[in-house]
């Protein structure tokens, strides 16, 4: 029987120079110790999406994440990549606008296309306002269905901010 071999993600070179330095210093030592965001992500007591927004730079590690995840990924203690994981996060500035990585592609398609109907439905459901993208969180999980076809099931839980009359 053949051995399943882990998929793990690595850093995309095309997309260096817009991600903070310590990016490519945090997926080396990743890829090196052969580590995935959900192996990452319960050591650290997080999601795997949080911890690999961390990765990119596009969220802020706590104190208590930047010394889990240095010692994890054998960071020396002089580095001053905990204290860089801890600065405020350049957000959005991690790819071009429409995206050109299929995938990323495919996701802004689907807002691109329902995105009105989500709209809809929320206003109806909960009001005049908007999701955040700050008291947010996301998971990512594999369904497989009764044909064997694996299926991706993407979470977004964000705070309802309602307008406010002014």
């Amino acid at each position: 029987m053949a051995e399943q071999r882990q998929n793990l993600a690595s850093l995309d070179s095309s997309i260096i120079d817009r991600l903070p330095a310590y990016s490519a210093t945090l997926f080396d030592a990743k890829t090196q110790k052969r580590l995935t965001f959900e192996s990452i992500a319960a050591h650290l007591g997080r999601s795997e999406v949080a911890v690999a927004a961390i990765f990119y730079g596009q969220a802020r590690a706590s104190p208590e994440d930047a010394e889990k995840l240095s010692r994890l990924l054998g960071l020396s203690a002089e580095s001053p990549i905990a204290a860089q994981m801890m600065g405020f996060p350049d957000r959005g500035r991690a790819g071009p606008m429409p995206p050109v990585e299929p995938l990323i592609y495919r996701l802004y398609e689907v807002v691109q296309n329902y995105g009105y109907a989500f709209k809809a439905v929320m206003n109806e459901k909960l009001g005049d306002g908007i999701m955040s993208a700050i008291c947010f969180n996301s998971k990512v999980e594999k369904e497989v269905d009764e044909t064997g076809a694996a299926w991706v099931v993407i979470t977004l839980k964000g705070k309802w901010l309602p307008f406010s009359r002014f």
